[in-house]
């Protein structure tokens, strides 16, 4: 017969954190409230007023926090900011430097890079959006068709600045 320990099968089951300072927490459902944390593994958490270096999840909601990196299958995102975030349905109110999903929902966000399956808002401001389906008022600096050309043309002249090198100064 082999015996098991308990604590390193089972997580927690509620982690209620207020005003304090930690590494990792692990648990079922974690509620952070003016706190910071180096890595949260939950299946529900509740972010307010906090910082995240990396937050992974089923469902996340996050109110006027910032997060570095987030992983979930659902994520909201009020009044914060966000540097990655990898989901598969976000709806996001503030900022983002990177976020990519299946489905986006920006009320009034910026965001640098947005690649998503389908992506609807109020009012979308990026830098580069990749999409299939875009839906409402976007603003951005690179779109799809735009970052394919971007590409192509940085292909070709990287390809035509290396050739050019190996001919003037490449060996005989």
């Amino acid at each position: 017969m082999t015996e098991q320990n308990p604590s390193a099968e089972q997580k927690p089951q509620v982690t209620n954190l207020a005003q304090v300072d930690v590494e990792t927490v692990n648990a079922e459902l974690v509620r952070m409230h003016q706190s910071s944390a180096g890595a949260v593994h939950a299946d529900d958490l509740d972010v307010t007023m906090s910082a995240l270096a990396q937050a992974k999840a089923a469902n996340l909601k996050v109110t006027d926090s910032i997060v570095a990196t987030l992983s979930a299958d659902e994520a909201a995102v009020q009044n914060s900011v966000v540097g990655v975030a990898q989901t598969k349905e976000i709806s996001l109110n503030g900022a983002a430097g990177v976020v990519v999903a299946g489905s986006v929902e920006f009320g009034n966000a910026y965001a640098g890079i947005v690649a998503g399956r389908e992506v609807r808002g109020e009012r979308i401001e990026s830098m580069i959006l990749l999409s299939r389906n875009v839906q409402g008022n976007v603003s951005t600096v690179i779109d799809t068709r735009g970052a394919i050309i971007a590409g192509l043309v940085g292909g070709l002249f990287a390809g035509i600045m290396l050739l050019l090198g190996r001919m003037l100064f490449g060996k005989k």
